[in-house]
């Protein structure tokens, strides 16, 4: 098998789905089809059998895939490492950034950092920050910055420390907020491989907040709108038709809300880190350390 095999069988156990896959492959499906069999004809073993969803991988395809995706990694970092032997700042850089910092921090880093490293090709990824963790642990990305805390035991830095805040379009009394009514940020339901870790993550924010609440208040909160986005939040307080509590990331000067920042009863404020993580292996890359070093000096 070559590079194009291992990406194709790749791509085929994502999708579960042959013409899918061969859309993503831009090839097609007869052609997808016939090079499968003959994988199958060099191996002497059914790799795939089809089923009323589309397609799915028998025990030796699934070998075959682990072996595909372990090739691709390898021929990627040897890629990389040769290219770094020259100790130009040059390769495939690839990043998983949130999709909050992907909209509103991303893009002027990027430009200004391939201003100063034309030769660097960018291959970018956004998403929910479980997401993003989960291609820095299949090191499908060099590096990752998420937000919130994560089992991570290699390299680390900490972009920015953000608080959970009450926010309101008119100054509101702390001690009315049970009259009050809230628009309540609801966890969605996510069918993904990473939605189990997300909705841990997010639930453990929901808990935190509620922990804060009846540490100050014996009822609970008048909520009147449930919502599956911060921003969703945002707009209804901007519009008058409640308070939310959400971490400050989501609201930004031109907003002109009101914060509050919560802080538990001994004083210690409430709130959610935005982190780097990377491999220190990964610095060997030239790129990849540059690029590091750029996040480091801009934060």
């Amino acid at each position: 098998m070559n590079e194009k095999d291992c990406l194709m069988l790749q791509i085929i156990s994502e999708e579960q789905n042959l013409t899918k896959a061969a859309e993503r492959l831009y090839v097609t499906q007869p052609a997808l089809t016939y090079r499968l069999h003959q994988i199958e004809k060099e191996f002497g073993v059914p790799i795939f059998t089809k089923s009323a969803k589309g397609v799915k991988l028998t025990p030796e395809g699934e070998y075959l895939v682990t072996y595909a995706n372990k090739n691709l990694i390898d021929l990627r970092n040897t890629k990389d490492y040769i290219v770094n032997m020259r100790n130009e700042v040059k390769g495939n850089l690839r990043i998983g950034v949130f999709s909050y910092f992907g909209l509103h921090n991303l893009p002027p880093i990027l430009r200004n950092f391939i201003n100063a490293y034309p030769k660097v090709q960018l291959n970018v990824n956004t998403g929910w920050s479980d997401e993003i963790f989960e291609l820095l642990l299949l090191e499908d990305i060099h590096v990752a910055i998420v937000r919130g805390e994560f089992q991570w035991f290699d390299e680390k830095y900490l972009i920015n420390e953000g608080n959970i805040s009450i926010i309101s379009q008119e100054k509101i009394d702390v001690d009315m907020l049970p009259e009050l009514p809230r628009i309540n940020y609801k966890v969605p339901k996510l069918t993904s491989k990473s939605s189990t870790s997300y909705v841990q993550s997010h639930s453990s924010l929901s808990r935190t907040i509620e922990d804060w609440w009846y540490e100050r208040y014996s009822e609970p909160p008048f909520i009147t709108m449930q919502v599956d986005t911060y921003e969703t939040c945002k707009e209804m307080v901007k519009n008058g038709l409640g308070y939310a509590i959400i971490p400050s990331i989501f609201v930004r000067p031109e907003d002109e809300l009101h914060l509050i920042n919560l802080v538990r009863k001994n004083g210690e404020p409430i709130i959610r880190n935005t982190w780097m993580l990377y491999r220190e292996t990964s610095l060997q890359y030239t790129m990849v350390d540059h690029f590091v070093s750029y996040i480091k000096q801009i934060t």
